[in-house]
């Protein structure tokens, strides 16, 4: 009994063993003087400046406006790499005439493009937005496509004997079969987001978490860019959790998820 009881116990404090670990041993490094301070920032030093940055109102600026611009290239991004993997996923015909342009095109480096956005489009907005967006669309087409691609074709079977026609095959064989993959594709595009916008504040902004880094670096805060830093982290986990949660809801179904 008591052993039932500990294990969901320890299944909610597994998660922040080793942040924790990692958090002692910051401190002991930078507190005892092994890692000076000009290197790395202690804690405490870090944490007033969150403090005194959400008071100013500054930090809810910039998180702000960061989480817009990747939520709206993830959304233009991650939207038509799905609506696209759906397509050539359910036509053949369609996956002949643009999978291999889009497999070329998916070969070069999206972050390389930066100069040439900014010739084009500048430090505003839409440079950011079609950064985002190219980061996010590959992993929502490839595992979109995959999902489709994958479905038991004995399902398939079962449910044109059991009367479904076209669009209900769709709606209850097809998408519940490939949803697994589709999600995996939208935690992988997640984590993309952030590391997409990440080099694109950092390279051409001038408001969000990367200029904020960026302009302490001139001034060589140490404490605000490990600030940003941990921010982005903690955005990166907050989205990843998220996901997590739709599959566990979406996925009910499923005993590989049902379970967790």
């Amino acid at each position: 009994m008591k052993t039932s009881k500990a294990k969901p116990y320890f299944q909610r404090v597994a998660p922040w063993i080793i942040p924790l670990l990692i958090l002692l041993a910051w401190q002991t490094l930078t507190g005892t003087g092994i890692i000076a301070n000009n290197v790395l920032p202690q804690p405490l030093q870090v944490l007033n400046v969150f403090i005194g940055m959400l008071k100013s109102g500054e930090l809810l600026t910039h998180i702000g406006i960061s989480s817009r611009r990747a939520f709206s290239g993830f959304l233009i991004g991650g939207g038509l790499g799905f609506l696209l993997g759906l397509i050539n996923g359910f036509w053949r015909t369609a996956e002949k005439l643009t999978d291999s342009s889009i497999q070329m095109i998916r070969t070069i480096p999206h972050l390389s493009l930066i100069p040439l956005v900014i010739i084009w489009f500048g430090i505003e907005e839409p440079a950011k937005l079609i950064l985002v967006s190219l980061g996010v669309f590959f992993p929502m087409y490839l595992n979109t496509f995959h999902g489709i691609r994958s479905i038991d074709p004995g399902l398939i079977e079962m449910g044109q004997v059991y009367g479904l026609k076209r669009f209900s095959l769709y709606l209850h064989i097809f998408l519940p079969g490939a949803l697994p993959s589709i999600l995996v594709g939208v935690r992988y595009a997640l984590g993309i987001m952030w590391l997409t916008l990440i080099v694109a504040e950092t390279v051409a902004a001038n408001s969000g978490l990367g200029y904020m880094a960026m302009n302490a670096r001139e001034f060589f805060q140490m404490d605000v860019i490990v600030l940003s830093i941990l921010i982005y982290a903690l955005l990166g986990k907050l989205s990843d959790s998220a996901a997590k949660l739709l599959e566990k809801w979406w996925l009910q179904w499923n005993p590989n998820y049902a379970s967790r």
